[in-house]
């Protein structure tokens, strides 16, 4: 017998279930009441933000509480117009298709996307050349939910067919930590409030960061500490996974160091930045970078990026005037 996946267990199913985003949960609620009272589907939506905030769950909550089926799809998946065509006539009448990564899909994926977001109908090419045709089918209508980190990546056509667009933000300490408490619940792990929030302090503002710190406390528990949890065992699991006070790991104190360091704290090109580190330019702009921003460490000019006097100060480096 093979066991659900935990990351599905633990996962939110309904609005009740879900921490944060209030706005958006707000918005998002309002526009399913009124698609339901219509009997229609609700509007195509685009959720968009740093990795981990939960737009993957939001699609799953939406389509639980519209009580209907969810697919799961990925713009580099969606290679061909064939594909997209596949998946679009296996939908049922207000069915959920989700498209992570939605700013990679090909110019003509998108294009083939365009009539069944506005009409609920497909255009395929049969044959080739002079004789070449096109062949219309009607599509069940359906609910389109985008997700991106990268919204400036979306073209303006594609954007503008989206009737719901959200930004989610990070997440504050105070809701990671009730994310926290509801997961480890689930878990069948003694939690406490204080180290919840040791946890939801060094989680990035992030949701899915907070649940794999929160594994790993309780891997590093259940081992060493023989599953007896407290605030000192979860700083010794934290400190262990080389993930310090503010959030930052090993690789966005080696980002900030290679910054300060090889390049007497910036500004440096991204593409330098990633060679320096070993990582892509996009793991950086996408993983690292958004969160460093918007704490401090980080800023960006037109030259390049540069260390910010906060992460002098947290590294304990004193700046070279």
């Amino acid at each position: 017998m093979t066991n659900q996946p935990e990351s599905s267990t633990i996962r939110p199913s309904t609005w009740q279930d879900f921490t944060g985003q209030p706005q958006v949960v707000k918005s998002l609620k309002i526009a399913m009441t009124a698609a339901k009272s219509r009997e229609e589907p609700m509007e195509h939506t685009l959720l968009y933000g740093p990795p981990g905030l939960g737009k993957t769950t939001l699609a799953h909550i939406i389509a639980n509480e519209m009580g209907v089926n969810l697919k799961i799809t990925s713009g580099p998946a969606l290679t061909r117009a064939g594909d997209l065509a596949s998946i679009l006539t296996a939908l049922e009448p207000g069915d959920v298709l989700f498209i992570d990564e939605i700013h990679r899909l090909n110019k003509v994926v998108e294009e083939a996307l365009y009539p069944a977001m506005e009409d609920f109908a497909i255009d395929i090419i049969l044959g080739k050349g002079p004789a070449a045709k096109n062949l219309r089918l009607d599509l069940s209508p359906f609910t389109l939910i985008g997700a991106t980190t990268q919204a400036g990546r979306i073209s303006s056509p594609l954007r503008d067919r989206f009737g719901i667009v959200h930004r989610l933000r990070f997440y504050e300490p105070e809701e990671l930590q009730g994310i926290i408490i509801k997961t480890a619940e689930k878990l069948n792990l003694k939690l406490d409030v204080e180290s919840a929030m040791e946890i939801a302090k060094r989680s990035r503002g992030t949701a899915r960061i907070a649940l794999k710190l929160l594994r790993r406390v309780r891997d590093f528990t259940l081992v060493e500490n023989d599953a007896n949890s407290n605030l000192e065992t979860t700083k010794e699991s934290l400190e262990f996974y080389q993930v310090d006070e503010e959030g930052l790991d090993e690789t966005d104190r080696g980002l900030l160091l290679a910054i300060i360091e090889q390049h007497n704290g910036g500004p440096v090109g991204l593409e330098t930045l990633a060679a320096l580190i070993s990582e892509s330019v996009d793991t950086i702009s996408d993983l690292y970078e958004p969160f460093l921003l918007q704490s401090g460490f980080l800023s960006k000019t037109s030259k390049g990026r540069v260390a910010t006097p906060k992460a002098y100060s947290h590294l304990r480096i004193t700046k070279e005037s």
